[in-house]
């Protein structure tokens, strides 16, 4: 019996001084030093808004981008701005976002360079982009009682681009912007931001097959015009009235195979210096123009 006594005794300590180093151990973990005291350095956790901005997949950086996103009306999950003092339009940014009930959190300008370049002072984190669908664009026209007037996008690689044929779609009136899901870039922060808020505006459908779409179109009495350097037609001398596509290419290649068999009509812009080719959005807001101009 003493034996016995003697081992549970025994066994009890044991127990005891593992729970012992396991306490140790965990303090250590956490910073504390072998007196109990917690060191000056450690890993702290990472604030619990780092969590909560990978729940969303965009934000909109920029002033005029977030005040034009604050117009609209559309969700914004949270607004962050630049501590310290505040001037010029972020004050107006910050009064539309109360009005709208809109949480508003400052922090440190390194904290918005993680988040977004060139934020200005002001990120707005939201929600994944609302892509519309096809019949939205047609049905947008038809309550507006106006000839369909929509911009399809054959590949274009660059948020740039994106983002000034979007700006450039919206001045224009046109009813929509259509992008295929493959070989193309979203509608991401920068492309919001490359738009001056355009993006808050413009109904952009994103397709899996542009030349099913294209065929949809047609079939909705669309003419579908596209853009190509070999093209025998100048832009200008083409008639851009009525129920119209304009199809721009991708900024290297142009239009792919498919899409070029698919339209049609074809123009092109004239190019007389020793550069054989435009900027994407340049070459889209010459064509749009024309159209604008012959459909006042």
């Amino acid at each position: 019996m003493r034996q016995s006594y003697r081992d549970k005794q025994s066994r009890k300590a044991r127990i005891n001084r593992e729970k012992e180093q396991r306490i140790v151990e965990k303090k250590n973990k956490q910073g504390y030093n072998k007196n109990g005291y917690q060191n000056s350095k450690v890993n702290k956790r990472p604030e619990p808004v780092e969590k909560e901005e990978k729940d969303y997949e965009d934000v909109v950086a920029g002033r005029n981008a977030v005040l034009e996103l604050l117009k609209s009306g559309k969700d914004i999950n949270k607004l962050y701005v630049e501590r310290g003092e505040k001037h010029g339009s972020i004050n107006e940014i910050i009064a539309r976002a109360r009005d709208n009930k809109v949480v508003i959190v400052e922090v440190s300008k390194q904290k918005l360079d993680m988040m977004a370049e060139f934020h200005q002072s002001v990120v707005a984190v939201v929600p994944p982009f609302n892509y519309c669908e096809v019949e939205d664009i047609l049905d947008f026209a038809k309550e507006k009682n106006e000839d369909p007037f929509i911009i399809i996008l054959d590949g274009i690689e660059d948020v740039h681009n994106l983002g000034a044929i979007i700006r450039t779609a919206e001045t224009a009136g046109c009813h929509g912007v259509i992008i295929p899901k493959r070989r193309t870039v979203t509608v991401n922060s920068t492309v919001s931001k490359v738009s001056a808020g355009a993006t808050n505006y413009v109904k952009v459908a994103r397709v899996t097959n542009l030349n099913e779409t294209i065929r949809k179109l047609k079939d909705n009495g669309l003419w579908i015009i596209g853009t190509a350097g070999e093209a025998d037609k100048y832009y200008y001398d083409q008639d851009f009235k009525g129920p119209i596509a304009i199809v721009i290419g991708n900024e290297g290649s142009g239009m792919g195979k498919l899409t070029r068999e698919n339209v049609d009509l074809l123009v092109k812009i004239p190019m007389n210096g020793k550069i054989s080719s435009l900027n994407a959005s340049v070459s889209a807001g010459i064509v749009i123009y024309e159209a604008v101009k012959q459909r006042r």
